[in-house]
């Protein structure tokens, strides 16, 4: 198989309900991609579950992350592990919308470096979740939008298509929380690269509790908030 996508899904202890999200998923991507669930150890509850419906979809495969615990590293595991051109990241929760995911990598196919599903845009939407996060990231992206031109109103959305090439020149530091998103939205900024977005509607996971600590992942995406703002860099 030689997939023109690869869809990264960090899981954690997610068990029987990745289920639902992994078929709507494999429905709703008519490309041919690979589906990545990284998980940080062979044990986790999410395994049996996505290696028994491997057995019907050849596309569904575990990758077990050997980087350090945590989403930001196994977001960068499977990012490396991608055996596509192209890397969409999204969630195990349901929260985003699959039928995205062939138009996001049609972006990146055109020329774009990173294609964000942006909930801020105009028509997009997001349903429920803690308000104090939708705040600050609303008001983070829409000013790296206006002030930034980073070329997204949701930087902070880690539902988002790369290009494999793009991050394999820049590299990725993160390696706490989900700010991969903000982190590469900020070096394509700085590197010139050009970015573009979609409206999307995000909706607040329908089981399980959610592994986001705002309290703590807050200073790292004020380091990669304020580093969008600097001087234009050339690629090696």
């Amino acid at each position: 198989m030689n997939p023109s996508v690869s869809v990264v899904i960090p899981a954690y202890q997610e068990g029987e309900g990745v289920v639902p999200v992994l078929r709507r998923l494999g429905e709703a991507v008519s490309l041919p991609c690979e589906i990545v669930i990284v998980v940080d150890s062979p044990d986790d509850s999410t395994v049996p579950f996505v290696e028994q419906l491997a057995l019907s979809d050849p596309r569904v495969r575990v990758a077990i992350n050997t980087y350090g615990r945590g989403p930001a590293n196994a977001i960068r595991f499977g990012i490396h592990a991608a055996q596509a051109p192209v890397v969409v990241v999204t969630m195990a929760d349901g929260c985003d919308d699959p039928f995205q995911i062939d138009q996001l990598t049609r972006l990146v196919d055109r020329g774009v470096v990173v294609a964000a599903a942006s909930r801020y845009a105009r028509s997009g939407q997001q349903v429920g979740g803690p308000w104090i996060k939708g705040f600050i990231s609303r008001m983070a992206g829409l000013s790296l939008f206006h002030v930034a031109r980073v070329g997204t109103r949701d930087a902070t959305n880690s539902f988002k298509a790369y290009s494999k090439s793009f991050i394999d020149k820049v590299g990725i530091e993160s390696d706490q929380g989900f700010e991969i998103g903000i982190e590469l939205v900020a070096k394509a900024r700085r590197y010139r690269m050009p970015v573009a977005e979609i409206p999307t509607i995000w909706l607040d996971r329908a089981f399980g509790t959610s592994n986001f600590k705002l309290v703590a992942w807050l200073p790292r995406y004020l380091k990669w908030y304020f580093y969008a703002f600097g001087a234009k860099k050339k690629l090696q």
